[in-house]
């Protein structure tokens, strides 16, 4: 009788640990980005692998989420082996990883959530980045400033915005055909720009390195919708 006993307050124990930990991790989540709509959790692990802060398994499925001023329409992403200070979390501190997560992500975005990234500093710079890149250096010298649009078709991506130079706006349209090239590798290619209805690049080709932590399985433009799937690294 007493043994029995032992295991239902110890059963009980345990569901106590893993409910502060799955809260932990969705309030964890939920501090990552400014405004989310759905947001579904599981976790895997015994609990002897919870209480020495080992997770062998998570999945996280999240959709209308905004992450650094990034709209996300739907994103799903799975890690195993996730070493967190559990200890410091059963105290009510933040949860905290302790090494490198491998993760598995399918993200898909449509084409109005990415029109909504537009002012997102992060989309900006980058964008900014890849058309340093492919612009000639007398028009790279100018600023990209107020990007305005941007359209999703089969295999391609259509940009609006302006260029300012000496406080002069012209107007910028840029095509840019966008495939993978194994797993690190994005082409680019053909891209079209057009300033001021003035073709300045026609038919050029470009390649952008994503590096070590990325490992992309999976891309895909179609009308109005940008998916992919593969693994990043989540450093601590």
């Amino acid at each position: 009788m007493s043994h029995n006993t032992s295991k239902k307050k110890k059963s009980r124990k345990i569901r106590v640990f893993t409910k502060v930990l799955t809260a932990a991790l969705k309030l964890w989540l939920r501090s990552q980005v400014s405004q989310i709509s759905q947001l579904e959790l599981e976790i895997k692990a015994n609990d002897g692998e919870i209480l020495s802060g080992c997770i062998p398994w998570v999945s996280i499925l999240a959709s209308d989420a905004v992450y650094q001023g990034i709209h996300l329409t739907e994103v799903q992403l799975i890690a195993e082996n996730i070493r967190i200070n559990i200890g410091s979390v059963l105290k009510g501190q933040p949860l905290q990883l302790l090494e490198t997560v491998r993760v598995f992500g399918e993200l898909r975005i449509e084409e109005s959530d990415l029109n909504a990234s537009l002012p997102s500093t992060l989309l900006s710079a980058a964008l900014n980045d890849v058309m340093t890149q492919i612009l000639p250096e007398d028009i790279a010298k100018s600023k990209l400033t107020n990007w305005q649009k941007i359209i999703i078709e089969e295999r391609k991506i259509l940009l609006n915005g302006n260029l300012c130079k000496q406080s002069i706006y012209e107007q910028v349209d840029i095509v840019i055909g966008l495939s993978l090239l194994g797993s690190q590798k994005l082409q680019l290619s053909p891209i079209h720009i057009t300033k001021s209805d003035e073709n300045i690049i026609k038919n050029h080709t470009e390649y952008i390195d994503l590096g070590d932590d990325v490992d992309i399985q999976y891309l895909n433009l179609s009308k109005g919708i940008l998916a992919c799937k593969g693994t990043v690294n989540v450093n601590p």
